[in-house]
């Protein structure tokens, strides 16, 4: 009866988010999950699987341990958390609170909205004309704050304190592009590459010094 009784329960699921139910939490185990375009859904959670949003969908917020988060474009969502996962966030896309990860890099395309903290402990943090009002914070990932975005709150890079030394030893690069704004200090616990456009504007810098650039990007 049990095999009959799942697949029912999980085709009710997702026709309930089709339909539309902000009070509808999914919660997975070594499942992935799939909120359909223009769809409306509560709380999203999953063990050893994935998240996929569609473009133009709304739900309270996603978390996953083992699986990567993608976002579709003009979605809204509370807040986004992943472990050992990337998380992608397409264009125009609004998220209220805080978008964090483990393990996994983070990516904002052209548009996005990130209103709280953006964070990890190793990945890249790439932003493309995006925003960000919480601040950035990493332990090893390098962070590109990309042409045109703008971040609030500063960016704090941690001291590794781990045994087994995230990264092996390579120095974080920290790019910031091209008439971005970083408001806030940037405060580095580490040694990092730091570079910074020649058209940005920052604020304080603590624990590193910049080396400037001129046009799209520096000198790798």
């Amino acid at each position: 009866m049990l095999r009959y009784a799942l697949p029912l329960l999980l085709a009710l699921n997702a026709a309930a988010v089709a339909a539309g139910n902000d009070d509808l939490d999914i919660d997975k185990v070594n499942g992935s999950i799939h909120v359909p375009d223009n769809s409306t859904a509560g709380k999203l959670s999953t063990v050893n699987g994935g998240i996929r949003i569609g473009a133009g969908a709304h739900a309270k917020s996603a978390e996953t341990v083992n699986g990567g988060i993608d976002v579709g474009g003009n979605a809204t969502l509370e807040s986004l958390e992943t472990v050992n996962g990337g998380l992608r966030i397409g264009e125009k896309t609004k998220v209220a609170k805080t978008v964090e990860t483990v393990n996994g890099s983070i990516t904002l395309d052209n548009g996005v909205d990130v209103a709280g903290k953006l964070s990890n402990v190793n990945g890249g943090i790439r932003l493309d004309n995006a925003h960000v009002g919480g601040g950035i914070e990493t332990v090893s990932g390098d962070i590109e704050v990309g042409a045109n975005s703008r971040v609030e709150g500063g960016i704090l890079v941690e001291a590794d304190h781990s045994w087994f030394r995230f990264g092996s030893g390579r120095l974080p690069r920290i790019v910031i592009g091209p008439h971005a704004t970083v408001q806030g200090t940037l405060n580095f616990k580490r040694d990092v590459e730091l570079y910074v456009s020649d058209s940005a504007t920052v604020g304080n810098i603590e624990g590193a010094k910049a080396t400037k650039f001129s046009g799209d990007k520096p000198p790798q």
